[in-house]
């Protein structure tokens, strides 16, 4: 048997006072009441020896390595650091994070050296059993992408990615009026003489912009898993399952379905499914901060998304030029101005999302016959100034637990709630 907890983002820029946060002290006894205490790291960690990438995650992230030491006094003991932040300051950034965590005695998984290193599992021994931890994203630049070493040639620091790839579906006159704009302005002309020259390989689909399309009934947009990701992964986890008694995958996405974040895309449905499939027990999803369901799934339990853990994306200490000439920001002015100028002084961004600021805390029990769960609900302190919020903080609120159950139904699963904690089980 074995004690998983599973928290969602933490994007965490301060260290926590020398005295600590009173009422965190419910959620540390909560959290080492488990042996696998899982986060998704969605910042880089260093004191800026990287160099401010050219595309980051939308802000440029980092934390003073302080911070880890905050991290491991709430009881975090696992981290996944596969994300769209892995490399706001490029690779030195993120070899820079690495280093830190490993000095932290904090393991990690999602990114390396190369793709093999950011493929492979991390491993961690309890007394019960052994577990595994892949880690995975999907929302990242091209860049950021990990490649395979060469016996002769280095391979490239960067995420363990998951592509996917779009097929967007439309009617016969739709399509017809597409192919004449893009014959008329031209728009496909260099990617279409690149495919002449070899540098791109040609499409299967008619593609515009980017994207392709199919004639279909009805205008719809499909998404899949590119099949050279998603076979790696599930390599990963049949190797893992060789070493391990559970195996539990971590997937960073931002992509949704329906207009609303809420409900995860299609390839992330199916990338997840593909996971239990090839041996996994628990997959984990976060990154689009907010509560997504819970799918019970075969013999393993998939969650969509766990929300926010610690959220301090407004009090970061350093922001690169480019951010203050993005937002007409004057040179000498500090993060606070610039963070300020980006939400118009809290008019706008995830701080008008309630749902953001909600989340809960996953505590897993495994063993031979069953997975049961139960379901802690957290805020996370939106209506604290902007330099001092994002500490979560354990709530009795049905209220979160009820938006998860309906969020869930859709899956077939239902929460059952006592007492401001959700529950189910999952026979094995």
């Amino acid at each position: 048997m074995v004690k998983v907890s599973l928290v969602g983002d933490i994007f965490i820029s301060r260290p926590f006072p020398e005295k600590g946060y009173g009422f965190l002290d419910d959620i540390t006894h909560l959290l080492n009441d488990h042996e696998v205490r899982f986060a998704n790291l969605e910042t880089t960690v260093h004191r800026r020896e990287g160099y401010p990438s050219a595309y980051p995650g939308g802000t440029w992230s980092m934390a003073d390595p302080l911070c880890l030491d905050s991290i491991k006094r709430l009881g975090i003991n696992v981290v996944n650091t596969a994300n769209n932040h892995a490399l706001d300051y490029s690779q030195n950034g993120l070899l820079a994070t690495q280093r830190y965590l490993a000095r932290s005695k904090i393991p990690y998984m999602g990114t390396g050296k190369n793709l093999s290193d950011a493929a492979a599992p991390v491993f961690i021994e309890c007394s019960g059993a052994r577990v595994a931890l892949i880690g995975a994203t999907s929302s990242f630049h091209d860049s950021d992408a990990a490649g395979y070493q060469r016996c002769n040639m280095k391979g490239r620091p960067g995420v363990n990615p998951l592509r996917h790839k779009s097929i967007c579906q439309i009617t016969e006159d739709d399509y017809r009026h597409l192919l004449k704009i893009a014959k008329e302005t031209g728009i496909n002309d260099y990617h279409d003489q690149a495919i002449k020259e070899g540098y791109l390989l040609p499409n299967k689909n008619f593609q515009f912009a980017g994207t392709e399309f199919v004639i279909g009934e009805e205008n719809t947009l499909k998404t899949f898993p590119l099949d050279s990701d998603m076979l790696r992964i599930e390599n990963s986890i049949k190797e893992a399952k060789k070493q391990a008694d559970y195996v539990i995958v971590s997937i960073h996405n931002h992509q949704f379905s329906r207009g609303q974040k809420k409900y995860p895309a299609e390839f992330i449905r199916k990338f997840s499914r593909n996971c239990i499939e090839a041996g996994a027990i628990i997959v984990v999803g976060h990154g689009p901060h907010v509560l997504r369901g819970i799918e019970a799934y075969e013999k393993g339990i998939i969650f969509y998304g766990l929300g926010n853990f610690i959220f301090q994306n407004e009090s970061i200490a350093y922001l690169p030029e480019d951010f203050y000439q993005k937002y007409s920001i004057e040179p000498t002015a500090g993060t606070g101005t610039a963070l300020s100028r980006r939400n118009r002084n809290g008019e706008i961004g995830l701080k008008k999302e309630e749902e953001s600021w909600q989340s809960v805390i996953a505590s897993v029990t495994i063993d031979d016959e069953r997975v049961a769960i139960k379901l802690y609900p957290v805020e996370i302190g939106n209506d604290d100034p902007h330099y001092s919020r994002g500490i979560p903080k354990l709530i009795n609120d049905s209220v979160i637990l009820r938006n998860l159950d309906e969020l869930s139904k859709e899956y077939g699963t239902a929460i059952d709630i006592k007492d401001g904690v959700g529950s189910l089980e999952l026979m094995r």
